[in-house]
Protein backbone atom coordinates (compact mmCIF):
# COMPACT_ATOMS: atom_id res chain seq x y z
CA UNK A 1 0.00 0.00 0.00
CA UNK A 2 0.97 3.54 -0.75
CA UNK A 3 0.44 6.68 1.09
CA UNK A 4 -0.49 10.32 0.62
CA UNK A 5 1.83 12.64 2.43
CA UNK A 6 2.36 16.50 2.13
CA UNK A 7 6.31 17.30 2.60
CA UNK A 8 6.64 20.86 3.91
CA UNK A 9 10.10 22.25 3.42
CA UNK A 10 9.76 25.29 5.47
CA UNK A 11 12.63 27.77 5.61
CA UNK A 12 16.07 28.30 6.84
CA UNK A 13 17.62 24.77 7.59
CA UNK A 14 14.12 23.32 6.91
CA UNK A 15 14.64 22.12 3.59
CA UNK A 16 17.93 20.20 4.64
CA UNK A 17 15.88 18.37 7.25
CA UNK A 18 12.49 17.57 5.37
CA UNK A 19 15.45 15.88 2.51
CA UNK A 20 16.96 13.96 5.51
CA UNK A 21 13.77 12.95 7.31
CA UNK A 22 12.68 11.38 3.38
CA UNK A 23 14.98 9.64 2.83
CA UNK A 24 15.11 8.09 6.70
CA UNK A 25 11.15 7.34 6.21
CA UNK A 26 11.66 6.30 2.62
CA UNK A 27 14.77 3.67 3.46
CA UNK A 28 11.94 1.72 5.92
CA UNK A 29 10.60 0.56 2.45
CA UNK A 30 6.95 1.76 3.29
CA UNK A 31 5.88 3.46 -0.20
CA UNK A 32 5.22 7.08 0.06
CA UNK A 33 3.63 9.54 -2.41
CA UNK A 34 5.34 12.81 -1.29
CA UNK A 35 3.82 16.18 -2.20
CA UNK A 36 6.18 18.24 -1.58
CA UNK A 37 5.08 22.31 -0.42
CA UNK A 38 6.74 25.24 0.33
CA UNK A 39 5.70 27.65 2.98
CA UNK A 40 7.58 30.41 5.10
CA UNK A 41 10.00 33.28 5.05
CA UNK A 42 11.27 32.61 1.49
CA UNK A 43 8.35 31.55 0.15
CA UNK A 44 6.76 35.19 0.88
CA UNK A 45 9.18 36.73 -0.53
CA UNK A 46 8.27 35.81 -3.74
CA UNK A 47 4.43 35.21 -3.67
CA UNK A 48 3.56 37.76 -0.73
CA UNK A 49 2.37 34.82 1.72
CA UNK A 50 4.34 32.73 4.02
CA UNK A 51 1.40 29.59 3.55
CA UNK A 52 0.05 29.40 0.01
CA UNK A 53 -3.40 28.03 -0.46
CA UNK A 54 -1.49 25.17 -2.55
CA UNK A 55 -0.37 23.68 0.75
CA UNK A 56 -3.57 24.09 2.47
CA UNK A 57 -5.25 22.37 -0.44
CA UNK A 58 -2.28 19.55 -0.13
CA UNK A 59 -2.95 18.66 3.27
CA UNK A 60 -6.68 18.85 3.13
CA UNK A 61 -6.16 16.34 0.59
CA UNK A 62 -3.51 13.83 2.08
CA UNK A 63 -4.54 14.64 5.61
CA UNK A 64 -1.02 13.74 6.37
CA UNK A 65 2.14 16.07 6.53
CA UNK A 66 5.33 15.88 7.63
CA UNK A 67 6.31 19.91 7.92
CA UNK A 68 10.34 21.37 8.53
CA UNK A 69 10.80 24.01 10.34
CA UNK A 70 9.53 27.36 9.23
CA UNK A 71 10.63 30.78 10.86
CA UNK A 72 8.17 32.52 12.97
CA UNK A 73 8.99 36.18 13.15
CA UNK A 74 9.48 37.38 17.43
CA UNK A 75 6.96 40.55 18.37
CA UNK A 76 6.14 41.72 14.68
CA UNK A 77 5.63 39.98 10.67
CA UNK A 78 3.44 37.38 10.50
CA UNK A 79 1.71 35.27 12.55
CA UNK A 80 3.01 31.87 13.13
CA UNK A 81 2.33 29.42 10.70
CA UNK A 82 2.45 26.73 13.05
CA UNK A 83 -0.39 27.83 14.79
CA UNK A 84 -1.99 28.57 11.50
CA UNK A 85 -1.79 25.46 10.34
CA UNK A 86 -3.42 23.70 13.88
CA UNK A 87 -6.43 26.09 13.81
CA UNK A 88 -7.17 25.87 10.16
CA UNK A 89 -7.22 22.09 10.29
CA UNK A 90 -8.66 21.55 13.50
CA UNK A 91 -5.30 19.63 14.71
CA UNK A 92 -6.70 20.20 18.73
CA UNK A 93 -3.88 17.66 20.05
CA UNK A 94 -0.30 17.95 20.60
CA UNK A 95 2.23 14.96 21.33
CA UNK A 96 5.25 15.44 21.91
CA UNK A 97 7.33 12.72 23.31
CA UNK A 98 10.34 13.19 25.62
CA UNK A 99 12.47 10.41 25.34
CA UNK A 100 15.98 9.45 26.80
CA UNK A 101 18.50 8.27 24.03
CA UNK A 102 21.91 5.92 25.04
CA UNK A 103 24.72 8.79 23.98
CA UNK A 104 22.70 12.10 24.13
CA UNK A 105 24.58 14.67 26.11
CA UNK A 106 22.13 15.19 29.27
CA UNK A 107 22.66 16.00 33.17
CA UNK A 108 19.86 13.18 33.60
CA UNK A 109 21.54 10.61 32.34
CA UNK A 110 21.69 8.08 35.05
CA UNK A 111 17.50 8.91 35.58
CA UNK A 112 14.98 7.12 33.20
CA UNK A 113 13.25 9.82 31.09
CA UNK A 114 10.17 9.15 29.00
CA UNK A 115 7.52 11.68 29.69
CA UNK A 116 4.75 12.46 27.20
CA UNK A 117 3.60 15.68 26.63
CA UNK A 118 -0.68 15.91 25.16
CA UNK A 119 -1.05 19.81 24.97
CA UNK A 120 -4.07 21.20 23.69
CA UNK A 121 -3.52 23.17 20.37
CA UNK A 122 -6.54 25.53 19.59
CA UNK A 123 -7.65 27.75 22.83
CA UNK A 124 -6.31 29.37 26.04
CA UNK A 125 -3.61 32.42 25.04
CA UNK A 126 -2.58 31.10 21.58
CA UNK A 127 -5.95 31.28 20.13
CA UNK A 128 -4.39 34.61 19.23
CA UNK A 129 -7.44 37.08 20.39
CA UNK A 130 -5.61 39.99 20.99
CA UNK A 131 -6.26 43.71 21.52
CA UNK A 132 -2.91 45.76 20.51
CA UNK A 133 -2.55 49.19 22.81
CA UNK A 134 -3.19 52.33 21.50
CA UNK A 135 -6.33 50.59 19.34
CA UNK A 136 -9.65 51.96 19.62
CA UNK A 137 -10.65 48.68 20.22
CA UNK A 138 -8.85 48.06 22.99
CA UNK A 139 -9.98 51.31 24.84
CA UNK A 140 -13.18 49.79 24.34
CA UNK A 141 -13.15 46.66 25.20
CA UNK A 142 -11.48 48.26 28.68
CA UNK A 143 -14.21 50.00 29.25
CA UNK A 144 -16.35 46.87 28.76
CA UNK A 145 -14.55 45.22 31.62
CA UNK A 146 -14.39 47.69 33.72
CA UNK A 147 -18.56 48.54 33.70
CA UNK A 148 -19.07 44.81 33.68
CA UNK A 149 -16.33 44.46 36.68
CA UNK A 150 -15.57 46.67 38.60
CA UNK A 151 -13.94 44.67 41.39
CA UNK A 152 -11.63 43.56 38.72
CA UNK A 153 -10.93 47.12 36.81
CA UNK A 154 -7.92 47.52 34.32
CA UNK A 155 -5.89 50.28 36.37
CA UNK A 156 -4.20 51.30 33.09
CA UNK A 157 -5.90 52.82 29.96
CA UNK A 158 -5.33 51.77 26.28
CA UNK A 159 -2.50 53.71 25.31
CA UNK A 160 -0.30 51.72 28.07
CA UNK A 161 -1.90 48.34 27.72
CA UNK A 162 -2.75 45.34 25.73
CA UNK A 163 -5.18 42.67 26.26
CA UNK A 164 -5.21 38.51 25.56
CA UNK A 165 -8.45 36.90 26.42
CA UNK A 166 -7.81 33.37 27.32
CA UNK A 167 -10.56 30.73 26.26
CA UNK A 168 -10.97 27.61 28.24
CA UNK A 169 -13.95 25.49 26.85
CA UNK A 170 -15.80 22.40 28.44
CA UNK A 171 -15.99 20.56 24.82
CA UNK A 172 -12.06 21.69 24.08
CA UNK A 173 -10.69 20.49 27.59
CA UNK A 174 -12.70 17.18 27.03
CA UNK A 175 -11.42 16.12 24.02
CA UNK A 176 -7.78 16.48 24.59
CA UNK A 177 -8.42 14.90 28.37
CA UNK A 178 -9.81 11.59 26.49
CA UNK A 179 -7.17 11.96 23.92
CA UNK A 180 -4.73 11.95 26.79
CA UNK A 181 -6.05 9.19 28.44
CA UNK A 182 -6.86 7.14 25.12
CA UNK A 183 -2.72 7.47 24.64
CA UNK A 184 -2.11 6.22 27.66
CA UNK A 185 -4.06 3.21 27.08
CA UNK A 186 -3.14 2.49 23.43
CA UNK A 187 0.58 2.94 24.46
CA UNK A 188 0.82 1.46 27.57
CA UNK A 189 1.04 4.06 29.88
CA UNK A 190 -0.47 4.35 33.64
CA UNK A 191 -0.38 7.53 34.63
CA UNK A 192 -2.03 11.25 33.47
CA UNK A 193 -1.06 13.92 34.87
CA UNK A 194 -3.04 17.41 34.45
CA UNK A 195 -1.40 20.26 35.02
CA UNK A 196 -3.18 23.72 35.53
CA UNK A 197 -3.03 27.17 37.33
CA UNK A 198 -6.38 26.90 39.01
CA UNK A 199 -5.44 28.43 42.19
CA UNK A 200 -5.91 31.81 40.33
CA UNK A 201 -7.53 31.56 37.25
CA UNK A 202 -10.36 29.85 38.74
CA UNK A 203 -12.78 29.98 35.61
CA UNK A 204 -10.48 29.08 33.10
CA UNK A 205 -7.94 26.94 34.73
CA UNK A 206 -10.54 25.87 37.29
CA UNK A 207 -12.61 24.81 34.39
CA UNK A 208 -10.39 23.01 33.30
CA UNK A 209 -9.26 21.14 35.77
CA UNK A 210 -12.88 20.66 36.73
CA UNK A 211 -13.84 18.89 33.37
CA UNK A 212 -10.29 16.78 33.45
CA UNK A 213 -11.42 14.98 37.01
CA UNK A 214 -14.70 14.04 35.50
CA UNK A 215 -13.19 12.87 32.68
CA UNK A 216 -10.74 10.93 34.32
CA UNK A 217 -13.50 9.20 36.16
CA UNK A 218 -14.37 7.44 32.98
CA UNK A 219 -10.91 5.58 32.68
CA UNK A 220 -10.64 3.90 36.15
CA UNK A 221 -7.62 1.77 34.77
CA UNK A 222 -4.92 4.82 34.42
CA UNK A 223 -4.17 6.76 37.54
CA UNK A 224 -5.08 10.22 37.62
CA UNK A 225 -3.29 13.39 39.53
CA UNK A 226 -2.76 16.96 39.02
CA UNK A 227 -0.14 19.44 39.57
CA UNK A 228 0.11 23.29 39.46
CA UNK A 229 2.17 24.13 36.73
CA UNK A 230 4.86 25.94 38.62
CA UNK A 231 5.20 23.29 41.57
CA UNK A 232 5.07 20.65 37.55
CA UNK A 233 8.17 22.26 36.06
CA UNK A 234 9.67 21.76 39.58
CA UNK A 235 9.01 18.26 39.72
CA UNK A 236 9.93 17.69 36.30
CA UNK A 237 13.75 19.04 37.24
CA UNK A 238 14.03 16.63 40.64
CA UNK A 239 12.10 13.53 39.81
CA UNK A 240 11.41 13.60 36.45
CA UNK A 241 10.79 9.61 36.55
CA UNK A 242 8.01 9.99 38.83
CA UNK A 243 6.06 11.31 35.26
CA UNK A 244 4.13 9.46 32.46
CA UNK A 245 1.70 11.56 30.18
CA UNK A 246 0.97 15.22 31.01
CA UNK A 247 -2.09 16.82 29.67
CA UNK A 248 -1.87 20.74 29.45
CA UNK A 249 -3.25 23.85 28.15
CA UNK A 250 -1.52 25.40 25.21
CA UNK A 251 0.37 27.77 26.76
CA UNK A 252 2.06 25.29 29.44
CA UNK A 253 2.41 22.65 27.03
CA UNK A 254 4.64 25.30 24.79
CA UNK A 255 6.82 25.91 27.46
CA UNK A 256 6.56 22.22 29.53
CA UNK A 257 7.54 20.63 26.15
CA UNK A 258 11.07 22.45 25.86
CA UNK A 259 11.31 21.67 29.91
CA UNK A 260 11.08 18.32 29.07
CA UNK A 261 12.95 18.41 25.77
CA UNK A 262 16.01 19.90 28.28
CA UNK A 263 15.55 16.58 30.25
CA UNK A 264 16.75 14.15 27.29
CA UNK A 265 19.02 16.58 25.43
CA UNK A 266 17.47 19.08 24.13
CA UNK A 267 15.28 20.15 21.22
CA UNK A 268 17.66 18.17 18.50
CA UNK A 269 15.73 15.21 19.66
CA UNK A 270 12.18 16.02 20.24
CA UNK A 271 9.71 15.17 18.01
CA UNK A 272 6.06 16.24 17.47
CA UNK A 273 2.53 15.39 16.19
CA UNK A 274 -0.49 17.57 15.47
CA UNK A 275 -3.37 15.61 15.30
CA UNK A 276 -7.54 16.53 14.92
CA UNK A 277 -10.27 15.29 12.62
CA UNK A 278 -8.39 17.35 9.53
CA UNK A 279 -5.77 15.24 9.49
CA UNK A 280 -2.98 14.90 11.11
CA UNK A 281 0.58 16.94 10.95
CA UNK A 282 4.04 16.01 11.84
CA UNK A 283 7.11 18.57 12.91
CA UNK A 284 10.33 18.84 15.02
CA UNK A 285 9.48 20.58 18.14
CA UNK A 286 12.88 22.91 17.42
CA UNK A 287 12.80 26.13 15.21
CA UNK A 288 14.08 26.68 11.80
CA UNK A 289 17.87 27.79 12.66
CA UNK A 290 18.16 30.33 9.81
CA UNK A 291 22.02 31.29 10.83
CA UNK A 292 22.89 27.68 9.74
CA UNK A 293 20.58 27.51 6.60
CA UNK A 294 22.44 26.04 3.68
CA UNK A 295 25.67 24.72 5.88
CA UNK A 296 24.89 21.00 6.18
CA UNK A 297 25.17 21.28 9.99
CA UNK A 298 21.91 20.94 11.92
CA UNK A 299 20.58 17.82 14.25
CA UNK A 300 18.20 15.72 11.88
CA UNK A 301 16.92 13.90 14.50
CA UNK A 302 14.00 15.80 15.83
CA UNK A 303 12.29 15.85 12.05
CA UNK A 304 13.29 12.19 11.50
CA UNK A 305 11.33 11.04 15.00
CA UNK A 306 8.58 13.18 13.61
CA UNK A 307 8.27 10.40 10.51
CA UNK A 308 9.03 7.78 13.16
CA UNK A 309 5.52 8.95 15.04
CA UNK A 310 3.98 9.61 11.08
CA UNK A 311 4.70 6.35 10.34
CA UNK A 312 3.01 4.63 13.38
CA UNK A 313 0.06 7.32 12.72
CA UNK A 314 -0.85 5.21 9.08
CA UNK A 315 -0.66 2.10 11.01
CA UNK A 316 3.20 1.01 10.06
CA UNK A 317 4.27 0.09 13.27
CA UNK A 318 7.14 -1.70 12.51
CA UNK A 319 8.40 0.18 10.03
CA UNK A 320 8.67 2.86 12.83
CA UNK A 321 10.06 0.39 15.13
CA UNK A 322 12.81 0.01 12.31
CA UNK A 323 12.97 3.47 12.21
CA UNK A 324 13.41 4.17 16.06
CA UNK A 325 16.01 1.74 16.61
CA UNK A 326 18.45 2.81 13.30
CA UNK A 327 18.52 6.15 14.81
CA UNK A 328 18.81 4.66 18.51
CA UNK A 329 21.56 2.83 17.54
CA UNK A 330 23.55 5.54 14.98
CA UNK A 331 23.32 8.02 18.09
CA UNK A 332 24.79 5.35 20.59
CA UNK A 333 27.25 4.76 18.62
CA UNK A 334 28.49 8.60 18.26
CA UNK A 335 30.58 8.46 15.17
CA UNK A 336 28.56 9.42 12.33
CA UNK A 337 26.36 12.43 14.25
CA UNK A 338 26.17 16.05 14.33
CA UNK A 339 28.48 18.74 16.56
CA UNK A 340 25.35 18.44 19.05
CA UNK A 341 25.93 15.21 19.58
CA UNK A 342 29.04 14.90 20.23
CA UNK A 343 30.75 14.77 23.18
CA UNK A 344 32.60 18.55 22.65
CA UNK A 345 31.26 21.08 19.92
CA UNK A 346 33.98 21.21 18.47
CA UNK A 347 34.88 17.95 17.94
CA UNK A 348 36.15 17.61 14.44
CA UNK A 349 34.64 14.25 13.66
CA UNK A 350 31.35 15.09 13.82
CA UNK A 351 29.45 15.00 10.46
CA UNK A 352 26.64 16.87 8.46
CA UNK A 353 23.55 16.55 8.34
CA UNK A 354 22.99 14.60 5.03
CA UNK A 355 25.82 12.22 6.21
CA UNK A 356 23.76 11.49 9.79
CA UNK A 357 20.86 10.80 7.65
CA UNK A 358 22.40 8.62 5.26
CA UNK A 359 24.18 6.61 8.44
CA UNK A 360 20.57 6.20 9.61
CA UNK A 361 19.90 4.90 6.37
CA UNK A 362 22.38 2.19 6.36
CA UNK A 363 21.55 1.13 9.50
CA UNK A 364 17.82 0.56 8.84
Amino acid sequence: MAYDVTLITGDGTGPELAEAARRCVDATGVKIHWDVQEAGVDVMQRTGTPLPEAVMESVRRTKCALKAPITTPVGTGFRSINVHLRQALGLFACIRPCKQYKGVRTFFSNVPVDVVIVRENTEDLYAGIEFERGKPETGKLIDFINQISPDRKVKTGPQETGISIKPISVSGTERIVRCAFDYARENGRKKVTCVHKANIMKHTDGLWLEVARRVANEYKDIEFEDRIVDNMCMQLVQKPELYDVLVLENLYGDILSDLAAGLVGGLGVAPGANIGPGGAVFEATHGSAPKYKGQNKVNPTALILSGMLMLRHLGETDAADRLEKAVAGVIAEGESVTYDLKPHRDDPTAVGTREMAEAICKKL
